[in-house]
């Protein structure tokens, strides 16, 4: 009878779970196994239609299903098939990276920043200390110091640009991670100064700059049209230009500028997101008890240092996952790119343009070049990369940590 009933509770449970199974394989297994498969391949817009013969083709491809078969589209080549050799795909796009002068590159980067990664650690150290401790500030400007020194001596803009021309994955990844290593933190810190003037207590039309403020954010439904607003302003009989010409001056060309263009689109991305990181930070601002201010007030503590000691440490669990999802939004961001420089100025034919990040880049090479093998095989690379970055963030963060105590 025991048997049975544990039998009987394994069936109920089953049958529970089967729709989230079946949709799991149907909407997240299978278009892997596909995209993967279509990597190895060389689809594209002359060979759209597959080979049905293949029997790996034919059961992963719906254009092979009976349902689907008749209106499969015909290109002018062949059908596709896989590629020879079958890593074509996957080395147009990695290219020269695996090359002695592209390796000696990526580890001079890296060692740039062994003084920073040295000073976390040592300040980690230095805490469980009671006495003879260095001063945080000082260690911190002492290891920017030696890392500005290293970038010039290890000639680093030289590594830069061979990593640069290695290959289309790199250089667009590449420029990408510079996109959030500039647009995350300094939203961050717009966000965490308006928090911080929001939440005093004797500010008048408090709640008139709250909803001022974040508009940005609730326009970032149409972003794309916002976009076009920045890039108007930007042109080069724009607005800044010719405010700029009022004054006796004469303004650059901005979007044909690669580095003026990557700013203009970072600075309008700024806008469109620091809403949420001020949201978030006030949020945690008013849970951070006054007491603890007026003790440190008390100490004779300044400004800086209740802000560094209290209001930071104190906020950090709800800044954290803030930045985690900036930082992925930030990462996947297309509209503003495209709408502003179309992913240009170029830099030559068959190369990224100078603002191609990931999304833009992607976008290309399906909608506009139609290359899907290429397209699928970037896809691939970008999915492990990010699946190593959010395994690595879920461990900083420890958001998951309560689910397995």
């Amino acid at each position: 009878m025991s048997a049975w009933m544990g039998r009987r509770k394994w069936i109920t449970v089953s049958l529970f779970l089967l729709p989230t199974i079946l949709a799991i394989l149907v909407f997240n297994v299978y278009p892997i196994l596909l995209n993967t498969y279509i990597s190895f391949t060389n689809r594209n817009k002359f060979r759209p239609n597959p080979d049905c013969e293949v029997t790996l083709t034919g059961l992963l491809d719906p254009l092979c299903w009976p349902a689907f078969r008749e209106n499969a589209p015909h290109g002018l080549g062949k059908p596709y098939v896989l590629q020879d050799p079958i890593l074509a795909n996957y080395d147009t796009l990695l290219g020269k990276l695996f090359q002695p002068e592209a390796l000696l590159g990526l580890f001079l980067i890296v060692v740039v920043f062994v003084p920073l990664f040295g000073v976390n650690y040592f300040n980690k150290r230095q805490e469980r200390k009671l006495d003879e401790k260095i001063a945080p500030g000082l260690l911190w400007l002492l290891g920017i110091i030696l890392t500005i020194a290293l970038f010039f001596i290890l000639d680093v803009p030289k590594s830069i640009a061979t990593l640069m021309d290695t290959g289309d994955f790199l250089a667009v990844v590449l420029r990408t991670v510079l996109f959030v290593a500039l647009r995350v933190p300094l939203t961050f810190v717009l966000g965490l100064i308006l928090a911080i003037i929001l939440n005093l207590e004797d500010l008048k039309g408090k709640t008139f700059f709250r909803v001022v403020l974040f508009i940005p954010w609730g326009a970032s439904s149409v972003a794309i049209l916002l976009a076009l607003v920045w890039q108007f302003l930007f042109r080069q009989q724009g607005t800044i230009n010719q405010i700029i010409t009022q004054f006796g001056g004469t303004g650059p060309i901005w979007l044909n500028n690669p580095i003026l263009a990557f700013g203009v689109v970072v600075l309008a991305d700024i806008w469109f997101s620091y809403p949420f990181f001020m949201v978030s930070i006030l949020g945690a601002l008013q849970s951070v008890p006054g007491e603890l201010y007026e003790a440190a007030e008390v100490d004779g503590a300044g400004w800086w240092t209740q802000l560094m000691k209290i209001t930071l440490p104190l906020i950090r669990p709800a800044v954290l996952p803030a930045a985690v999802l900036t930082s992925i939004t930030a990462f996947q961001m297309f509209g503003t790119a495209y709408a502003i420089t179309g992913g240009g100025p170029q830099r030559g034919a068959g190369t990224p343009g100078a603002t191609e990040f990931v999304m833009v880049y992607a976008f290309k090479q399906i909608f506009q070049q139609q290359n899907y093998g290429r397209a699928t095989a970037f896809a691939v690379l970008i999915f492990i990369m990010l699946f190593l970055a959010t395994l690595y963030s879920l461990r900083v963060t420890k958001m998951t940590k309560g689910a397995y105590e």
